[in-house]
């Protein structure tokens, strides 16, 4: 990776960003838009007759990438699906995949030179034509839930068979990265019968390394090689197993026992045993994965900007890493980890611990003896204990309340959408490649994160659309500056801690790598 940094920057392609440390580089969109030209490789050793096994977390909300609302999706999507554009595990910054090229070519216009040869896994060809039906579906149609990611561009065409002209209604430098999110997974628009309306929900058709055979709810998601995948050598795996295990002490025992070969997303105080235990591997690292107290901002007291902020400023967030966290991880005063380009200070001067101050904004609100909140939660034991300490910690504000749990996507789905079921919802933003998708998507009014479909304060938008004007990243910084201030002044949300990555894998595991998202690919991870 250094060495590809030190390439990027002989180029003069990085020209316009400061040193920083390997992990402070989380690229800005743009910053990248000619690495497609590198023809990176992309080789790696495969194997026959062999089955990967892994551990997940969480029963995904969907196999379709458009309508699925979970964080959790994205690992299980990957594996059926190949985005337009990737990002570089150690800096989240934009590298080729379906589209090998792009640029744009004026500040409104971004044009992307497609891979030649793909099929998807119905056999149908994957070209400009499919790009351009996927790209309008996902910006229009009824039951797409990434519109906002897409709400810049005005039209799309194909103008070549293997090229694509996306014109935008603003200039957004966020884009590329954008497109290595759900709103950049190809579909074959043949298996949606050339419907945008249509979806398949429990049938992915996609041109990723592994094609779908089978998904039992909250069991197991199963795929086998796509035996025409375009990247040579891969995935390295002929077969993909990865069991639904929401108890991640469980899934911790299931790979020590060798019934399963890794399980990712593990409870951070499981890192001290991962280390001690023989013929097993620790895979860490920092993420942008951010644990939180979403707000349905139209309900009851939480109407109240004094009320949010009294909720914000009752939460010991160092006392939560220790508690939660094992004290692996760091306080949380954003929806960014302090190692990111665009963290602001000024934002984190909003978000301390202060009770007197807590009770002061009650008082002024008129909730001097304190009020009741609904709260939705996860039923795993981690998620138990993080409801407990969030508890006792508002209790010393009056703040009362208990926790109604469920399956993640049940409990997302109903906390998200018509049914607005919660006042709020203790989760995760399990973090996007570029920072305009996270305060896109959390905040903005008719987002499908943003539960009281409430809009955002005054300045927002203007913040927002600031920081997907340039490419140059001091100005995209300041931008992000101005709109996590907004964000967190008002208390939008109540951010808890970040989240460091905790990953295990037998000793026979290969190519399992962590990422500064904290969503693992498993394309290139062999056993044996």
């Amino acid at each position: 990776m250094d060495d590809k940094l030190a390439k990027l920057k002989a180029e003069g392609m990085l020209a316009h960003l400061p040193p920083l440390r390997r992990r402070q580089f989380l690229a800005g969109a743009a910053a990248a838009a000619g690495v497609g030209a590198l023809g990176l490789p992309r080789m790696a050793a495969a194997q026959s007759g062999t089955t990967l096994r892994i551990s997940s977390y969480t029963n995904p909300s969907s196999m379709d990438p458009a309508i699925g609302g979970n964080g959790g999706d994205h690992v299980y999507l990957w594996n059926f699906y190949d985005t337009l554009i990737e990002w570089d595990f150690d800096t989240l910054a934009p590298i080729p995949s379906l589209a090998k090229a792009w640029a744009f070519t004026d500040p409104t216009t971004l044009v992307l030179t497609l891979e030649e040869g793909v099929t998807f896994h119905d056999g149908s060809p994957f070209n400009a034509e499919a790009v351009v039906f996927n790209l309008e579906r996902n910006r229009s149609a009824e039951t797409s839930n990434v519109k906002p990611d897409l709400a810049t561009i005005e039209s799309t065409e194909a103008t070549g068979e293997f090229e694509v002209t996306i014109r935008l209604k603003q200039p957004d430098t966020a884009l590329p990265l954008i497109l290595s999110d759900r709103a950049g997974m190809m579909v074959s628009p043949t298996a949606l019968n050339n419907d945008p309306e249509a979806n398949v929900n429990r049938n992915a058709v996609g041109a990723g390394p592994w094609k779908f055979v089978s998904w039992t709810d909250h069991d197991k998601v199963e795929g086998t090689r796509n035996e025409t995948y375009w990247r040579d050598g891969q995935p390295a795996m002929d077969n993909l197993v990865m069991t639904i295990t929401p108890e991640r002490a469980t899934a911790m025992r299931a790979v020590q026992s060798g019934q399963s070969d890794l399980a990712y997303s593990l409870s951070e105080s499981q890192k001290t045993l991962i280390e001690r235990l023989p013929n097993l591997r620790l895979v860490e690292g920092p993420t942008v994965y951010i644990f939180q107290l979403y707000l349905n901002r139209s309900r009851g007291p939480l109407q109240d900007v004094k009320v949010r902020q009294a909720l914000q400023l009752a939460i010991d967030r160092e006392a939560y890493v220790q508690a939660t966290q094992a004290g692996v991880g760091e306080p949380a005063r954003m929806f960014l980890p302090q190692a990111h380009w665009a963290y602001s200070e000024a934002a984190a001067e909003h978000v301390y611990f202060d009770l007197d101050k807590a009770k002061f904004l009650l008082k002024e609100a008129g909730l001097e003896s304190g009020f009741e909140i609904d709260f939705v939660s996860y039923t795993d034991q981690a998620f138990v204990q993080r409801q407990e300490v969030v508890l006792e910690q508002l209790s010393k504000i009056n703040v009362r309340g208990s926790f109604r749990n469920g399956p993640v996507p049940d409990i997302v789905s109903r906390f998200m959408g018509k049914e607005k079921s919660g006042d709020s919802m203790l989760s995760a933003w399990t973090g996007r490649p570029d920072p305009t998708q996270t305060y896109d998507l959390l905040f903005s009014e008719n987002s499908f994160y943003n539960p009281g479909r409430t809009p955002p304060p005054e300045g927002f938008a203007e913040a927002l659309a600031q920081s997907r004007a340039t490419s140059d990243q001091a100005e995209r910084a300041a931008a992000f500056d101005k709109l996590q201030t907004i964000v967190m002044r008002d208390a939008l949300a109540i951010t808890l801690s970040v989240r460091y990555e905790v990953n295990v894998a037998t000793d026979k595991v290969t190519g399992f790598l962590p990422n500064l998202l904290g969503k693992p690919k498993f394309r290139e991870v062999k056993v044996g």
